[in-house]
């Protein structure tokens, strides 16, 4: 397993996950595609990571395995799988508005159909802080299957699951 520990400067709530040759501004985050999971949206190629803070650096943990490495339960306060599609194999975690590009390590199976499991804690504090505002993203090759909330815990991502189950039922 292949992990980096990153500081992300965070805007709107946002951070990105982006395959090589795809740019943040190619993103159509209004009409994506996925089922609600509240916290990320993915289409091929690309995810919107969302965060607790408006503007802030965070803190990002990213692990690259060729298996399933399984969840933080006692660790995050919410965590959500995806499905995700990567047609280069190579992605990095980048920064809203052509901020900085964290470049992530390849992924074990090259291009193909990956599972995103993303863990967070700190999401209701108004600012990021040291101690309790922390990002957790795997990913492993898996082939597709339906999105799934592990765990729910924090009044901020049950706010993203109901705006994104609103958005896709059309009533905004």
């Amino acid at each position: 397993m292949h992990v980096k520990h990153l500081d992300v400067e965070v805007h709107y709530y946002q951070a990105y996950l982006m395959d090589e040759g795809r740019s943040v501004g190619g993103f159509d985050f209004d009409n994506a595609p996925s089922p609600p999971v509240g916290i990320i949206r993915v289409e091929k190629g690309s995810a919107l990571l969302t965060v607790g803070p408006q503007w802030a650096t965070v803190k990002f943990t990213v692990a690259v395995a060729d298996r399933d490495p399984g969840a933080d339960l006692d660790g995050y306060e919410d965590i959500v799988e995806i499905s995700y599609e990567s047609p280069s194999g190579r992605l990095s975690l980048e920064e809203w508005g052509g901020g900085r590009a964290h470049t992530l390590p390849p992924l074990p199976a090259g291009p193909g159909t990956y599972r995103l499991r993303y863990h967070v804690r700190g999401m209701d504090e108004e600012v990021a802080i040291e101690i309790g505002d922390h990002y957790f993203l795997q990913i492993w090759p898996e082939p597709p299957r339906d999105p799934t909330v592990l765990k729910s815990t924090s009044s901020t991502f049950q706010y993203w699951l109901n705006s994104e189950r609103s958005r896709q039922a059309g009533v905004e």
